[in-house]
């Protein structure tokens, strides 16, 4: 990954989102020539006493109240904005960088903007299709954070002398005998250190939550009260690159080899039904098979050897154990080689008890209790009391 920052394309931008970015761009080039050297604003200038952060900003209701709390906080801000797809998406595309641009003009804060497309399409979105290709169901906003957020734009903000990089994540950091560690936001409900569990201690050392304690009515209320410019777009759960409801055709364009005629079978082998390819399935599915059997029935299994995926009824997706890979932990190390805590094998997950048993960066959870539809591909994270040990990659789930 190269250290200099790229201008978006003409060809992608209109003329006055095109010259914002020209300018932001040869700023930003000059401030590397200058071997990084960005000048502090005074405090008279700025009011700045604590530092300067760089604020990953979309434009939306979170990273803009981030940013206005910081600044009220004293802090030097800068706005910065990747540009990681095209238009109409909702990972900060050129609509994004010019509502993050009427935010910094509000608070009177400085605005960059990075072209983050290459590394966006080689670790988010050509792996999320290679992984739906081999029949697993990604989590490509894991891979975002690791690389994107705390990655890509991490590097930028340090090239522009920040002390911090923020985000309108909700979650919290805290430093104990010089490690630091990943903890749960105050509001379950919007909790998101599930995907940031694979970041690193340089990575959680250069970054401030200031949403952490915060429920989001309040993040909201603030919002209104300071008068940020923000047009609320909901909370969508859908993929941020991938058109709402059109996720099989996105994979399809980028890998027509994905569609590939196979058979639906029960867990007895008898062929039910037929599909056009595996990578319309996930396990737990239980919508849209094209089967009627007489009761409900779930996508238990996708077999990518024989291009088959397997139904059963709710029973037959509840299952007690899985095998992850490339564990990871938050503090670089396994705190043991048996750990009892609460797992989350998906994002809503609420968690459940398990013991999990490590072999270097391999592990097996063994739960309590039959979990609903342990997918591969998704992530697995280790809870203990509100914190995050780590977690690993659902590889795979015995069938017994």
């Amino acid at each position: 990954m190269g250290s200099s920052l790229r201008l978006i394309p003409f060809a992608e931008t209109s003329w006055v989102v095109y010259l914002h970015v020209l300018v932001n761009g040869i700023t930003a080039l000059a401030n590397l020539l200058v071997r990084n050297y960005v000048p502090r604003m005074s405090n008279q200038d700025q009011g700045s006493t604590k530092g300067r952060v760089a604020v990953g900003m979309s434009g939306g209701t979170d990273s803009s109240a981030a940013a206005a709390m910081l600044v009220d906080q004293g802090y030097e801000v800068i706005g910065l904005t990747a540009h990681m797809w095209k238009d109409g998406s909702r990972c900060c595309s050129l609509e994004d960088v010019e509502r993050a641009r009427k935010v910094c003009a509000y608070l009177g804060i400085r605005h960059y903007v990075v072209n983050a497309q290459e590394i966006f399409t080689d670790k988010i979105v050509d792996p999320f299709v290679r992984e739906y290709a081999a029949g697993r169901t990604p989590s490509p906003c894991i891979h975002c954070n690791v690389f994107v957020k705390f990655g890509f734009l991490a590097e930028r903000a340090m090239q522009l002398d920040c002390d911090y990089l923020t985000t309108g994540h909700y979650a919290r950091v805290e430093e104990r005998n010089g490690k630091y560690h990943l903890l749960c936001a105050k509001d379950p409900r919007k909790d998101q250190s599930y995907f940031l569990h694979r970041l690193n201690q340089k990575q959680l050392g250069f970054i401030l939550f200031p949403l952490a304690d915060l429920p989001k009515p309040e993040v909201k209320a603030y919002s209104d009260r300071r008068g940020l410019p923000v047009i609320p777009r909901g909370e969508s759960q859908d993929l941020c690159f991938v058109e709402e409801g059109k996720l099989p055709d996105f994979v399809e364009q980028r890998d027509p080899s994905v569609v590939k005629p196979g058979e639906i079978r029960d867990q007895a082998g008898n062929v039910v039904g037929t599909h056009n390819g595996l990578h319309r399935f996930t396990v737990g599915q239980r919508g849209k098979l094209g089967i009627a059997l007489g009761e409900r029935m779930y996508v238990t299994r996708l077999d990518k050897e024989n291009n088959v995926v397997e139904v059963a009824p709710r029973p037959g997706v509840m299952k007690s154990e899985c095998t992850l890979a490339k564990v990871h932990w938050i503090l670089g190390e396994a705190p043991a080689d048996e750990l009892h805590c609460e797992v989350r094998p998906r994002y809503r997950s609420n968690g459940a008890t398990a013991i999990v048993r490590i072999s270097g960066d391999r592990a097996v959870v063994h739960f309590d209790e039959p979990q609903f539809a342990l997918t591969p591909g998704q992530a697995a994270v280790f809870y203990k009391e509100g914190e995050v040990f780590g977690g690993g990659w659902i590889d795979e789930v015995p069938q017994f």
